[in-house]
């Protein structure tokens, strides 16, 4: 029994979003159809936008090439956030010193590190500084540098050269996109070179991102996703994504 059009479409966005392409061969060696079938399954999902057609086969839409501005981005997902922020908070042993990468994400788990005077915080986010120097009662250094007005962070050479000087139990990153094939990526370069250089000076990378990060891929690339031990998400993120993350050896965390 051949397959539908709304079971192939099905299989194809499901590929597309765990992969990020597909290709024309595959699909119809895959649905035993032919590929001129194939190849206007792929003009009908172009045509409703869900994908891009590339010689071959198709690839996911980037349709947010842009990122939001920090105050916007902080209104989005925010209940997804602060559960995520919550449950990364109470991983952060005793006496432990940490890095938080410049996020709408990683500003939530200040929240919840009032009561840890014991806890050494280390940032170049600029909303995360002025955050902490409300709330948190511990240690904090801010890894400074020229400060990017858009970004809301600082950035560049000497911050670089300053994560340089140490060496951090955890590092929890945010980033704007994961993906299997593409690993994680963000906006921006310099945040990019920025969350690779906190991950090298950390025991523990943990990625802190919403069930909206997975599938997407943005336009600077971070790392492999195998380089982090962890990855802390909400429970929106789908059962297929859980498990791929799982086989590659990392643990996969859900907020509640």
């Amino acid at each position: 029994m051949s397959l539908t059009y709304e079971d192939r479409r099905s299989t194809i966005l499901k590929q597309l979003d765990m992969e990020g392409k597909v290709q024309v061969h595959l699909l119809s060696a895959e649905f035993n159809v032919s590929t001129e079938t194939v190849r206007r399954d792929l003009d009908r999902l172009e045509k409703e936008g869900k994908l891009r057609k590339v010689y071959g086969g198709a690839v996911k839409v980037r349709s947010d090439r842009v990122e939001p501005p920090f105050l916007k981005r902080a209104q989005m997902m925010q209940r997804e956030k602060a559960s995520i922020g919550k449950l990364a908070a109470s991983l952060i042993g005793e006496g432990e010193t940490v890095i938080l990468d410049n996020g709408t994400t990683t500003i939530e788990i200040l929240g919840h590190l009032r009561n840890r005077p014991d806890v050494t915080l280390i940032t170049h986010s600029v909303p995360i500084l002025a955050a902490a120097m409300d709330t948190f009662a511990g240690k904090i250094i801010f890894a400074g540098g020229e400060i990017n007005r858009h970004y809301q962070a600082a950035t560049g050479a000497l911050t670089d050269q300053l994560l340089d000087q140490f060496k951090v139990n955890k590092a929890f990153i945010s980033v704007g996109g994961i993906s299997l094939v593409d690993g994680i990526t963000d906006y921006h370069l310099d945040e990019a070179v920025l969350s690779r250089k906190i991950m090298q000076r950390a025991e523990e990378s943990i990625l802190v991102a919403d069930h909206t990060k997975f599938g997407v891929t943005t336009f600077a690339r971070v790392s492999k996703l195998e380089e982090v031990s962890m990855v802390i998400t909400d429970p929106g993120c789908p059962r297929d994504w859980i498990d791929s993350v799982e086989a590659l050896g990392i643990e996969m965390r859900i907020s509640s």
